[in-house]
Order: structure tokens, then sequence, then C-alpha cells
């Protein structure tokens, strides 16, 4: 479960990456470490238009998730997550520089698990296939995730995030949910790197 990214990227890398946006253009704060319960930048469709916002990650969490934010979306049938899929003003895209797993084992000589890094090999933005919904006092946003490639499943085997190509943003924000949801695939591994 991906519970630590980051969002480094200029405004001016981010208008390559998407196209125009609308919303805050001239600055956006860079963001070394992105915990759940914090905000960060994303991007969804109104009017037809693509904007930017600033959205909590984390939705609410049901009762069984003792209160907790619920900042990953795994099962995509789940009675939780279907309205949101469902509806193509609900997703939005997610930016990123770079993702952390953390060991599945501690590190012998400090016994605290280490973070290790994920992103594209070019070191390039990219964008995680998202869902938002609105808030009291802020919107909130979480990410789908899939199996994962081999990279990430060699530090977690359990899931990595929905890393989305360009060409498949306009397909996650507009199509049916079941074109949409096929996107939660593993992204390939050539197209990745592992930091230090």
């Amino acid at each position: 479960m991906c519970n630590l990214y980051s969002m480094t990227a200029t405004v001016d890398e981010m208008k390559k990456l998407f196209g125009g946006f609308e919303g805050d253009r001239a600055n956006v704060a860079s963001y070394p470490e992105i915990y759940p319960g914090r905000m960060a930048p994303v991007l969804r469709k109104e009017e037809g238009a693509l904007r930017l916002n600033e959205m909590q990650w984390g939705f609410p969490g049901p009762q069984a998730a003792k209160g907790r934010p619920v900042t990953n979306v795994r099962n995509l049938s789940s009675p939780f997550w279907r309205s949101a899929l469902g509806n193509p003003a609900r997703r939005c895209l997610v930016p990123v520089t770079r993702f952390s797993e953390w060991s599945q084992a501690p590190d012998p000589a400090t016994g605290r698990k280490v973070k290790h890094w994920f992103g594209l090999a070019d070191e390039s933005l990219f964008a995680f296939a998202g869902i938002w919904r609105k808030g009291e006092e802020a919107p909130y946003f979480a990410f789908l995730t899939c199996e994962p490639n081999a990279m990430v499943g060699a530090v977690h085997p359990k899931a990595m995030p929905v890393m989305l190509a360009p060409q498949d943003h306009d397909r996650w924000l507009e199509d049916e949910t079941e074109t949409a949801c096929a996107l939660a695939r593993p992204y390939d591994d050539a197209a990745m790197t592992q930091f230090a």
C-alpha cells in the first residue's frame, strides 16, 4: 500500500505533460513528501476543462478502517468506491514525481523499515489514476492500486499505484467505467527506475 509520494514538478513541467489547465498556474509548491491527510495538487475535469486543485489525500474511512483515511483504491468492485469509479466527473489525475514503498523487513543495522523510491526512468512527472469527492473543509482524493510489476513487487509484493501513460489520461477521465478501470494494471518495468 502506497502511503508516501512526492510531487516536485514545476507548473511548466505540468503544462508539458497535461496540456493547458485552469486554476493557480503561476506557482505550485514543491511537495517532497506527501503523507495521508496532507494537501496535494490534483487535476480534474470540470465543464470540459482540466482544473488544478489542492485536495486532501485520503477519503474519510468507513468504521472498519477505525477512522483512518482510505488512501488506496484496491478493490474496484467494492461498493465504497463504485459511485466514484462509475462517474467520470469523480475521476482525477494525481501528479507525481516519485512514490515510495517501505521494505518488508527492517534494516538489521537500524531496526527500521527502509523507504524505496520509484519513478519513471527519465525521472519525469507522471500521474496516478485517482478519484475524488467533496468534503466539508476541502475535497478528498485517493488513487487506484493494482498488482505490482517485478520492480515494485520485489519490495512490496501486494500492490503498486496505477500509473497512467500520457495517452491514457483522457481515457481515465472520460471513458466508461469498464474501459477506464482496465487501466488498473502494472506499469512497464522497463520504463521505471528505483532511486537510492
